[in-house]
């Protein structure tokens, strides 16, 4: 990088404060470009009298005009990545007192989607006035449409290949023909003259595996105190995947110091989001108490516990209940709760514990989702994985 563009650099980065010593430095000219981005940059990194959208300085009392800050939305978009996108939306929320601007119909049409913001609208999801609610499920519906593009192949994948294809049956079927075994089996059958393998024996899939007495049941229990918001918004994604299989019963439950059921929600993601109520306090033994009466056979029930395990109610006796579910043989599960940019965020300590209990704990990020599933059904040591997990982070 040649000096002037390192000295242009230097200027974005310092903003317009700095310009008139680059000047007198006689260096620090902007492109046109440039100068867009420094203007961009400005109306909220800048708390000058000239920068901003009047939230700060001598023009705090007018107020942003709407369109002014659609015009700025859309310069942000064309000049920076999607990556600096999100930061900058998510700086100009939480910098400029634009919360109560979230839920202006304009400004959400021009909003890049983003984790972080949906998070925010969900805390604030009560005070949405009415103008604007389908303009909110509709920035919340491309974010989970994204999340779901994301998820939702290899979740699927995950659940069939553990479930369907564990055991096999003598029962022929073409539809559920074991094509891969069939042949790897058969390969000492190769006719050379007829070019191709001819099967002595054909293996088929257990059909059977999907009626009710053999279906898996999957817990989701969520915690939904305010520091849940990304955890909750990919949980919810995650439930409505599960809910839609037909080879397994999923429950979803939510959970501060009260309980609300919310699997009859399932059908729509989005329509589970909002009856979570994001921000109150945390009795996690309670609501693991809750989600026993739906136990019903251990050995086919997978459970997992959401959560950032800031424990305000019995800590040990959530403790001995996870350890009763686990003697039981329920597959036990922690994931552990994400903050901002995807970072883990939970009770270490209250971690250690559990994981003490040869309970697996993941702070992980959702695209490992499919392949903990696919263990977890095949009945492959979870722990053993938590431990190889953690070793990749390193």
């Amino acid at each position: 990088m040649e000096t002037e563009d390192r000295i242009r650099r230097w200027r974005l980065i310092l903003g317009q404060e700095s310009k008139d010593r680059f000047e007198q430095m006689g260096g620090g000219s902007l492109t046109g470009e440039q100068d867009l981005m420094d203007q961009a940059l400005a109306a909220i990194y800048n708390r000058t009298e000239s920068g901003g959208f009047g939230m700060g300085g001598a023009g705090a009392g007018k107020g942003p005009s709407n369109p002014q800050i659609t015009r700025w939305l859309g310069d942000v978009r064309s000049l920076f990545g999607q990556d600096l996108v999100t930061v900058i939306q998510s700086d100009a929320v939480n910098r400029c007192g634009l919360k109560q601007l979230l839920f202006e119909p304009e400004l959400l049409e021009n909003l890049e989607p983003d984790v972080n913001l949906a998070a925010t609208i969900m805390l604030l999801k009560e005070q949405i006035p009415k103008r604007s609610k389908e303009s909110v499920r509709r920035f919340i519906r491309r974010i989970v449409e994204e999340i779901n593009r994301l998820l939702e192949q290899d979740i699927r994948r995950a659940v069939i290949s553990s479930l369907n294809r564990r055991r096999h049956s003598p029962i022929p079927s073409a539809a559920a023909l074991d094509f891969r075994m069939t042949i790897s089996r058969n390969l000492k059958n190769y006719n050379p003259d007829l070019g191709t393998i001819v099967p002595e024996h054909y293996y088929f899939f257990d059909r059977t595996s999907t009626t009710a007495a053999n279906k898996w049941t999957v817990i989701l229990d969520i915690d939904q105190s305010g520091s849940m918001g990304q955890s909750v918004i990919y949980s919810s994604v995650m439930s409505c995947i599960l809910a839609s299989m037909a080879s397994l019963r999923t429950r979803v439950v939510a959970f501060d110091t009260n309980i609300v059921d919310l699997t009859e929600k399932c059908e729509d993601p989005v329509d589970l989001l909002f009856g979570f109520q994001l921000g109150g306090g945390t009795n996690i033994e309670k609501s693991v108490a809750y989600c026993e009466q739906y136990v019903e056979n251990p050995a086919k029930t997978l459970f997992f516990l959401i959560s950032d395990l800031e424990e305000g109610g019995n800590r040990a006796g959530l403790l001995r209940r996870l350890e009763d579910l686990k003697g039981a043989g329920v597959t036990v599960v922690c994931l552990l709760a994400l903050a901002d940019g995807g970072r883990p965020y939970y009770d270490e300590q209250m971690a250690q514990r559990i994981a003490g209990l040869h309970i697996p704990c993941f702070a992980c990020n959702p695209q490992m989702l499919p392949q903990l599933l696919e263990r977890a059904f095949a009945g492959q040591d979870l722990a053993a994985f938590a431990k190889e997990f953690e070793k990749r982070k390193v």
